[in-house]
């Protein structure tokens, strides 16, 4: 893959083979970045299980403690009390059946997370060639289906993101921006591989954490040291 000559001299500034200190991969990332916005900073970690197999997926979701730096949009289903509910904990769009045949008919998607009271998944099934593709179908094991709809929607807004494998069996998940800098980032860096070693799956063997990079937008990838990671999931069972 051929890189830009902008992309080329970040590259020269990282070590391609060494592996960094999680402190010190942060504080590089956001040094070296030099877009014109802020640009967002990405963990991807490869984990030693196979997705084929049921057994062996890993999902789930964490509230960052320090957010995505990212103004999420929120639509909610939900009726009565729930729906008052929602809103009131700040939820942009709310609604049942007509929230549903706004999605299919007029084609809207103006918003980021879609979470549902379980009484209202009926309703939202319907949706799931729509919002499944996209990764916004809601989940009980990403907390997106769930009766305290308020809660649930304080902790989309708070910086709650939702982490799964993909086919190459990687997690990738934004932790927050380069404007962060490092102590926010690690912290966030930090939350984020605890809750994918806590939800290890007992039929993974051998090495959980293969490797571990993080990126800005723009900026190339940088590799952290996984040793003491790799110490811990050992002992997650």
């Amino acid at each position: 893959m051929k890189h830009g000559k902008r992309y080329t001299e970040l590259a020269k500034q990282v070590e391609r083979m060494k592996q960094y200190e999680t402190g010190e991969a942060c504080e590089l990332c956001c040094n070296i970045a030099n877009a014109k916005f802020d640009e967002t900073v990405e963990m991807h970690i490869r984990l030693g299980v196979d997705s084929r197999h049921a057994d062996q997926q890993v999902r789930g979701a964490v509230v960052l403690p320090n957010g995505t730096g990212k103004d999420v949009r929120v639509a909610v289903f939900a009726k009565g009390d729930a729906a008052r509910a929602a809103e009131a904990a700040g939820a942009e769009f709310v609604g049942a059946e007509e929230l549903a045949e706004r999605i299919q008919k007029e084609g809207f998607m103006d918003f980021d997370v879609v979470i549902a009271s379980p009484d209202m998944m009926g309703v939202v099934g319907r949706l799931g060639r729509i919002l499944g593709p996209r990764g916004l179908m809601p989940n009980p094991k990403a907390g997106t289906v769930s009766p305290d709809v308020a809660r649930a929607v304080a902790d989309a807004k708070a910086g709650k993101i939702e982490y799964r494998l993909d086919k190459s069996n990687i997690i990738h998940c934004p932790i927050g921006k380069t404007s962060f800098g490092k102590d926010k980032l690690v912290e966030n860096f930090e939350t984020l591989l605890d809750a994918v070693i806590k939800a290890k799956p007992a039929a993974a063997k051998g090495q959980y954490i293969r490797s571990c990079v993080i990126s800005s937008t723009m900026g190339p990838g940088i590799k952290v040291a996984t040793n003491r990671y790799m110490n811990v999931s050992a002992n997650v069972q």
